[in-house]
């Protein structure tokens, strides 16, 4: 059983970020192709920003957030398959040895690739998307199997957060961080925490300058 991973409501923000993560973007296509057309895009976009979306709460499979309108605070619930027993087996193997770079909020491309190999889907399409809402308007568009606005800008939302940080994708996929933590090889590298410190970057920088007037000393002589 997976806890919950809880992000608090955004304030209202002039624009979105931009987003930069190939996950991020393949999540993103399978939300723009449940909306019906451009519009209710840019209404999802607009609400995104608005700050009027409740704090997320997301579980394997399945996140929650409030929206809340003048007419009231409606519930969108969005559910995506969980891995089955082969698929998570297959993505603990592709894991293995690449552990830390996943911790340190990174899918790498060769990641991707053996996942596919091993039959792996780590971004799921539009189709594993199910989308409801509380409000009325959702009532009525999922006799067509449309969704509302308030569900596309729940997920403009969710989709900023995996690229931000595809650790949310995997929790909704059911693998946790410490699945992750206890993949990591005490061998493999860590790359946040062997990365060059300020200090030791700021003495490297020093050396070099002090090697280079001794360079230049040693010309004159």
């Amino acid at each position: 059983m997976t806890g919950s991973l809880v992000f608090l409501a955004e304030p209202h923000k002039r624009i979105l970020r931009k987003l930069k993560s190939w996950w991020g973007r393949g999540f993103w296509s399978g939300v723009e192709e449940l909306a019906d057309d451009e519009s209710q895009i840019v209404q999802a976009r607009a609400l995104a920003r608005s700050g009027r979306i409740g704090g997320l709460v997301v579980d394997a499979g399945r996140l929650a957030a409030g929206v809340a309108e003048e007419a009231g605070i409606w519930t969108v619930t969005i559910t995506v398959p969980v891995w089955g027993v082969d698929e998570h087996a297959g993505f603990v193997v592709v894991a293995s040895g690449r552990a830390a770079v996943i911790l340190s909020g990174r899918l790498t491309d060769d990641l991707a690739e053996h996942a596919e190999e091993a039959g792996v889907a780590i971004v799921p399409d539009s189709s594993e998307l199910v989308a409801t809402c509380s409000c009325p308007t959702w009532q009525r568009m999922s006799r067509t199997g449309g969704v509302c606005e308030h569900a596309l800008g729940v997920l403009v939302q969710v989709a900023d957060l995996i690229d931000q940080d595809p650790l949310v994708l995997l929790h909704l996929r059911g693998v946790t961080r410490d699945e992750l933590e206890v993949l990591r090889a005490p061998t493999e590298p860590d790359p946040v925490r062997d990365a060059p410190q300020a200090d030791e970057i700021d003495l490297a920088l020093e050396a070099a300058v002090r090697a280079a007037q001794l360079l230049e000393d040693a010309e004159i002589d």
